[in-house]
């Protein structure tokens, strides 16, 4: 039922990111696919990890020698000696929230000195945003279901061009003036002042520390020096193919580049090099916030998998809505990223079930779309047609190869 998936087989390109000098971890669905488990994986066989897209709206949950850690900015390859990470020009920061993700790595005495590097380019998060993101979703008619995190209105503001750099730290004198042209304009646009000296004050560590560390540097060059010099570098893709701000569900989407392209816009690094690129899929489709959602379960069958599978918001705890496998958004992802192998995660989740159902494909006014539609209108009318799984009723979580699964359990994943 991926009939047109063709997934490239180029001799020379690894598959899986075990070997490759460039990979992308992408998720493929509406995110909390479990890109931070491979990210994990293969970062510490990495020189460099690179965050391209988004900010502290992302989650991904590690579990490090039995400790847990939440990462929202920090990329997953900071818990590793061996590996450099870097917050691309396409990452918006919220200083704040990185420095408190960096207390739980000193806590823990993991050394990160030279190893975390954010880009000149990236754009600043602040208060002021965060208070206009929050307002916004106060509105109900107006609300998407954000995280409240400024991710929005941070990307507005740099689209807008009177956002604020990192870069512009450097200079603080020229810096307070661009801050204080920003919270102008944000309550020009209706919405509450915040304490701006407080604020001021907080920056003015935070900024110290960037730079007394020399954690702010052109990673556009860096990334691209490290390439060159025939580093591995592995970029970690955050939220996912469907809330990409172009090709996801508008405008119940993020508002950053989230697919492969991203990694050219928001770290400089033209995908041209890029040898792997990893799709992450769940073996049940979950989205968070408001937006359409073809196969979403509103019953039993979805409570249930929410709860045998944790579907938790890493960032802000929120119950995922959960549905059936969603094979047309699946291949949707493929044309986009042009992946080389897709990862299938938390198939043990369904062990429960007496029989699974899989989307794949849509109709509409009884002809068969062959891609994705753009208009949401458009898609809350589709047909969607399934095909039955028979489910393998059997614990399969300590399964370590795939010959071992039942074979319902490879029926499925075969389908």
């Amino acid at each position: 039922y991926i009939q047109g998936m063709s997934i490239p087989t180029l001799s020379k390109r690894c598959l899986n990111g075990l070997t490759a000098r460039t990979t992308a971890i992408l998720g493929s669905q509406w995110g909390d696919e479990g890109k931070g488990k491979l990210v994990d994986i293969l970062a510490q066989q990495y020189d460099v990890c690179a965050r391209f897209n988004g900010g502290a709206n992302a989650g991904h949950t590690i579990v490090v020698n039995k400790k847990k850690y939440a990462l929202h900015l920090l990329p997953c390859g900071i818990l590793y000696d061996s590996c450099i990470n870097v917050l691309g020009n396409g990452v918006v920061v919220h200083l704040p929230t990185m420095f408190d993700e960096l207390k739980q790595l000193d806590k823990d005495k993991i050394n990160y000195d030279g190893r975390l590097l954010l880009s000149d380019r990236a754009h600043l998060t602040t208060a002021c945003l965060m208070e206009a993101d929050s307002a916004h979703e106060t509105h109900k008619e107006k609300a998407l279901g954000t995280t409240k995190r400024g991710i929005g209105p941070s990307y507005s503001a740099k689209a807008s061009r009177y956002g604020l750099r990192i870069g512009d730290l450097k200079y603080w004198d020229t810096f307070l003036q661009k801050y204080n042209y920003l919270n102008q304009r944000v309550v020009q646009d209706g919405h509450k002042a915040v304490n701006k000296e407080e604020e001021l004050r907080e920056l003015k560590i935070l900024r110290d520390r960037l730079y007394d560390n020399k954690m702010v540097i052109d990673t556009v060059y860096y990334i691209n020096n490290a390439f060159e010099n025939h580093k591995r570098i592995l970029f970690e893709g955050a939220n996912a193919t469907m809330l990409d701000l172009d090709y996801g569900t508008y405008p119940f989407v993020t508002s950053s580049s989230t697919c492969a392209g991203g990694i050219s816009t928001g770290a400089g690094f033209n995908i041209g090099k890029l040898e792997t690129s990893i799709g992450i899929v769940k073996a049940y489709t979950t989205r968070v916030g408001s937006g359409p959602f073809p196969t979403e379960l509103d019953n039993e069958v979805g409570q249930e998998i929410r709860r045998i599978g944790h579907e938790f918001g890493a960032t802000t705890g929120r119950p995922r809505r959960c549905g059936w496998l969603d094979l047309p958004v699946v291949k949707y992802s493929h044309m986009l990223n042009n992946y080389t192998s897709i990862n299938l995660t938390k198939l043990d989740v369904l062990s429960h079930l007496d029989e699974i159902k899989v989307a794949v494909r849509y109709r509409l006014n009884g002809e068969v779309l062959p891609s994705f539609p753009a208009c949401l209108d458009d898609l809350s009318k589709v047909q969607i047609e399934y095909e039955t799984f028979r489910g393998w009723k059997q614990d399969i979580s300590k399964v370590k190869n795939y010959k071992d699964l039942p074979k319902e359990a490879r029926d499925y994943v075969e389908g």
